[in-house]
């Protein structure tokens, strides 16, 4: 089939959390069933990546901005214009739809808030061409300017879910917000997201050592965009109520992740109130063998998210083989049961969580034991086959 992937943020832009590896892996796992996949997303500094690259580039420049290709995907990175945090404006995309829609048998939409989500989507109409929207997550306005977001639902994004053949939730949790939201559930498709650990893991103590963190801490680990709906705040404040050492050891809390709206600062400046500085690190966003370096080296992960459609760091950490707190309100929980403590929204509650965790060796390590043999069963081979046999059906339709 040929496939056209639609996303606002992909590969190499990392730093914009979880779509872009999220994308990245289906449509890798598509072409491998023997698919044609193209990716179309913004340009957020090509040019930049290539001059730090320093070498020769995959990318070459076309009518529609940078492209590229890897393992067997092909990128179209559309100029940028304006751009407003992860939104931005991108005329190309009308050249783009013009001229190579029409060549697409199914349409992916991943996420909403953007300006070409909805443009796909109306050209899809169009020219009667099938698309799925995945919102990711960000059905529910939940944080961070609720009013534009609504003002968006009205504009553009109910338009584009009414017209989409499928809308796609990864776990039950998003099934149920998104029928709460007005979307039948005859509509809803529900396919969950993966992970898939590397063959072979860093060694133990490599990201310590490049942070500065000592060896024979107690080290608690928070990965992911520090964003208000992550509420790195609350792991914060239940660390503080922690003793500064357990069994021994110093308790150290580590943020590794982008900043997001200032975040980091407002938390920099708790940690000094809290009188904990000392004990609080922040490493920026990491990537690749460093991030799973993080995992090896972390003693208990913890995703205290107000909400969280999946939570793919908390299934990574856990295939690494590192014990997971994960708030009730994160859709990956009840595929990590027995593999980690899930825990109300709550702060006394995930202090106890961890003071539990931490002060017993032996819970640890059958904690992490189990996480590694939960995590092993939601790899992207059973997502990707259930996504290409959607595309199909809803193909065959047109």
């Amino acid at each position: 089939m040929k496939i056209l992937n639609v996303t606002e943020t992909y590969a190499p832009f990392y730093e914009f959390g979880g779509p872009p590896a999220k994308v990245e892996a289906l449509s890798r796992g598509l072409v491998a069933r023997g698919n044609e996949v193209t990716v179309l997303t913004a340009d957020w500094g090509i040019t930049e990546r290539i001059t730090a690259a320093g070498k020769a580039s995959p990318f070459f420049e076309s009518n529609f901005g940078w492209e590229g290709e890897d393992r067997g995907v092909r990128a179209v990175y559309l100029p940028t214009w304006l751009k407003y945090r992860v939104t931005s404006w991108n005329p190309a995309a009308k050249g783009f739809l013009r001229e190579r829609l029409s060549s697409y048998e199914i349409v992916h939409i991943f996420g909403l808030y953007d300006l070409l989500g909805p443009a796909v989507a109306r050209a899809c109409r169009d020219k009667n061409i099938p698309y799925v929207v995945e919102p990711i997550g960000m059905f529910v306005p939940i944080v961070r300017n609720v009013r534009l977001k609504r003002l968006y639902h009205a504009w553009f994004g109910k338009k584009m879910l009414a017209g989409a053949a499928r809308v796609i939730a990864t776990s039950e949790q998003e099934v149920e917000e998104l029928a709460g939201g007005g979307i039948g559930k005859e509509k809803i498709a529900l396919r969950r997201n993966g992970v898939v650990a590397p063959e072979r893991l860093p060694a133990k103590g490599i990201f310590r050592a490049a942070k500065q963190i000592p060896a024979d801490a107690m080290l608690i680990l928070f990965l992911g965009r520090l964003s208000k709906k992550k509420s790195p705040d609350l792991l914060m404040h239940a660390f503080s109520a922690l003793p500064a050492k357990i069994e021994g050891r110093a308790a150290h809390l580590v943020f590794a992740g982008p900043d997001e709206q200032g975040m980091e600062s407002k938390l920099v400046e708790m940690a000094e109130g809290l009188q904990i500085s000392e004990r609080v690190h922040f490493t920026g966003p990491v990537f690749h063998e460093e991030k799973w370096a993080a995992y090896q080296d972390a003693d208990v992960f913890v995703l205290p998210s107000l909400n969280e459609n999946f939570g793919n760091t908390a299934a990574e950490s856990a295939a690494a083989g590192t014990p997971v707190i994960v708030t009730e309100n994160c859709g990956v929980a009840p595929l990590l049961a027995g593999g980690g403590i899930i825990i109300r929204h709550d702060e006394k509650e995930l202090s106890e969580a961890l003071r539990k965790l931490l002060g017993n060796e032996e819970l640890r390590t059958g904690l992490g034991q189990r996480a590694r043999l939960a995590a092993g069963r939601i790899g992207w081979e059973e997502p990707v086959r259930e996504t290409e046999s959607l595309y199909r059906k809803l193909a065959e339709k047109r």
